[in-house]
């Protein structure tokens, strides 16, 4: 009984979130067995000097974690999350492998980013030249801290009217590093963020690394659950919010302007920042209009975070961010921690790219082609997996998310049957905290899919099924 002993020494966190860290790492270590059975709630409020409350509170978050099982009559037993946590840690490899395979042909609906077919690779050698003639060997050679003023200027009046000034403007090597960057300048051992749930695995990642105390709120329809994080943010003090603020990842899920403004509010009133990822805005594929958080933003608490990646050449790995000032200077010095500067030459690139009128045209081009892929894809769900899926049609992003319905079926099993059939998928357990609760979810992604490969993938799921 001596393993369960703990010295309650954080006073900032709640006692039965130390003891759920505790045993976690109990049972991950394998001091804990799977399948021990944990001591008596009564037993161990004694052992650890605490209430009944304290520990019964704790039980149910490792079983809502997947940590621990509850038998009725017998009580709570520890339980390793081995399988799930395998596969979420050779997903990556997998991938790597089918694709690199060229012995057979994969249809890939597992990838994030725009096809490099899209992409007009002379006019980009024309601007790299461009750029070269203008500048010589300083865009080669000069670093700056915040970035290329340049392309810091063009940021704030093509994207911002203006609105923000290029001193709030930081260059970043894309969203990934944003997120880093801002969980280093910001979050402390047990401080407490709350996410989406599902939501972005690399920002889970982040958080979990950060030591962060992460709580999940569920999204639906219109974003998340501002009910249920409201009962939160009374109960916990919270540091950060991350939400993707349109066709979120995985789901595709935008957040409804009233729950924008809400959000907005309650950031004031409870004294919590929002980390706005915004993540496929430029793909809209309906009226819906554009208004991201941080455009709303009048008391200053959005950090938003904005990837050029997805959307442009995911090699350039090109991104910026914009603080409230109160956090200004430490996102500034955790960005020069990281890695000093962001590419000079692609900085200059990508800033010659817009001044040049030729950002709006490619948006347009990219939203007009995969406008028609997603009515393909939409189209043929509705009449193919109508009865055996649910489907989130989002209307704009490079995404569908589905749940099956056949209770046979969780989404490992099926990834696998699908890689069989030469068919690649991205199953749901890499978006949640507990992956047990992704276990009947799939994320289908249409960024690299051919239009001849369309029906018979989605054949391939509908035999699956």
């Amino acid at each position: 009984m001596k393993k369960y002993k703990i010295s309650f020494k954080d006073n900032d966190t709640p006692k039965y979130v130390q003891v759920v860290q505790h045993i976690k790492k109990l049972i991950e270590g394998n001091i804990i067995r799977d399948g021990e059975k944990l001591p008596p709630i009564r037993d161990m409020a004694s052992m650890l000097n605490v209430n009944r409350i304290t520990v019964v509170n704790a039980y149910k978050k490792l079983e809502g974690e997947g940590y621990a099982i509850q038998k009725i009559g017998s009580g709570t037993y520890a339980k390793r999350k081995e399988i799930v946590l395998n596969f979420r840690r050779k997903y990556g490899e997998v991938i790597r492998k089918s694709l690199d395979d060229k012995s057979l042909k994969y249809i890939d609906f597992t990838g994030e980013s725009i096809s490099s077919e899209l992409f007009h690779i002379d006019i980009f050698k024309n601007i790299i030249d461009e750029v070269l003639e203008r500048d010589g060997v300083k865009a080669l050679v000069n670093q700056e801290a915040l970035g290329y003023e340049g392309l810091r200027k063009i940021i704030d009046d093509f994207f911002w009217n203006g609105n923000v000034g290029s001193d709030n403007v930081l260059i970043v090597s894309g969203a990934q590093q944003g997120i880093d960057i801002v969980s280093k300048a910001l979050i402390n051992v047990n401080d407490n963020i709350v996410v989406e749930k599902p939501t972005y695995g690399g920002a889970l990642t982040v958080f979990k690394w950060r030591r962060a105390n992460i709580f999940e709120v569920p999204i639906e329809e219109d974003g998340m659950n501002l009910d249920l994080l409201e009962k939160l943010v009374k109960k916990n003090k919270i540091k950060c919010v991350y939400i993707m603020s349109y066709f979120q990842n995985p789901t595709g899920i935008s957040y409804s302007l009233e729950k924008k403004k809400r959000l907005l509010n309650m950031a004031e009133i409870y004294d919590f920042y929002i980390i706005e990822d915004d993540y496929l805005s430029e793909l809209i594929y309906n009226d819906m209009e554009y208004k991201s958080f941080k455009s709303m933003d009048i008391n200053d608490r959005v950090i938003y975070i904005k990837s050029f990646s997805k959307v442009f050449l995911p090699g350039i790995r090109l991104g910026y961010l914009i603080s409230p000032k109160v956090f200004r200077e430490n996102i500034q010095n955790s960005k020069v921690s990281t890695d000093i500067a962001t590419s000079s030459l692609m900085q200059r690139v990508l800033e010659l790219y817009v001044c040049n009128g030729l950002w709006k045209g490619y948006i347009s081009d990219l939203n007009k082609f995969y406008k028609e892929k997603y009515e393909i894809i939409a189209n043929q769900l509705k009449i193919k997996l109508c009865n055996k899926a649910e489907i989130i049609y989002p209307n704009g992003g490079l995404y569908f998310y589905i749940k099956i319905l056949n209770d046979d079926i969780d989404c490992i099993k099926l990834f696998y049957k699908c890689r069989e059939n030469a068919l690649l998928i991205t199953p749901g357990v890499l978006f949640y905290l507990n992956p047990e609760e992704g276990k009947k979810y799939f994320r289908m992604g249409f960024s690299q899919v051919k239009d001849e490969d369309i029906e018979k993938g989605i054949d391939i799921l509908n035999t699956l099924l």
